[in-house]
C-alpha cells in the first residue's frame, strides 16, 4: 500500500520518518556520504516547526517512510505572488524506481495550488 500525505511535526511517527529519512539522505552518496550531525537531528523537527509555511510530503510504502519532500514557501518578486520551494527530495534506495518523486511532487503542486504560489521551484 502507498500512502503520500502532509506529515504532521507534532506526530512522533512522521517527526521520526522525517529525520530518519533527512539521515539516510545525508548518508547516500548524493547527500555527502555523511550521516547528519546529532544536534541536528535532535533540532531538526523543533527547528522546522519555527519556520512559517514549511511542510513535508512523506511517502510510505506498506506504513514503512519511503521518501520525502521538505518544502518552504517563498516570493517571487516578478509575479508578486507566493511561490513553492521544494528543498529536499529524498527516495530511499529500496523504494526507488516505484515513481514515488513524481507522487509527492505532486501533492507538492496540489499545496501550491491551494496557496496560490505562482510557481515551484528547486
Amino acid at each position: 500500500m502507498l500512502e503520500i500525505l502532509i506529515a504532521d511535526y507534532a506526530d512522533d511517527f512522521h517527526a521520526s520518518a522525517i529525520v530518519n529519512l533527512m539521515n539516510a539522505y545525508a548518508m547516500d552518496k548524493m547527500g555527502g556520504g555523511e550521516p547528519l550531525p546529532e544536534a541536528v537531528k535532535q533540532e531538526l523537527i523543533s527547528e522546522m516547526t519555527k519556520v512559517p509555511n514549511a511542510f513535508t510530503v512523506l511517502a510510505l510504502v506498506n506504513g514503512k517512510p519511503a521518501g520525502l519532500i521538505n518544502c518552504f514557501m517563498g516570493f517571487s518578486t516578478f509575479k508578486a505572488r507566493p511561490l513553492m520551494n521544494t528543498h529536499d527530495i529524498v527516495v530511499i534506495e529500496d523504494y526507488r524506481g516505484l515513481q514515488l518523486s513524481q507522487l509527492m511532487l505532486k501533492k507538492v503542486e496540489e499545496v501550491a495550488r491551494v496557496r496560490n504560489c505562482c510557481k515551484l521551484t528547486l
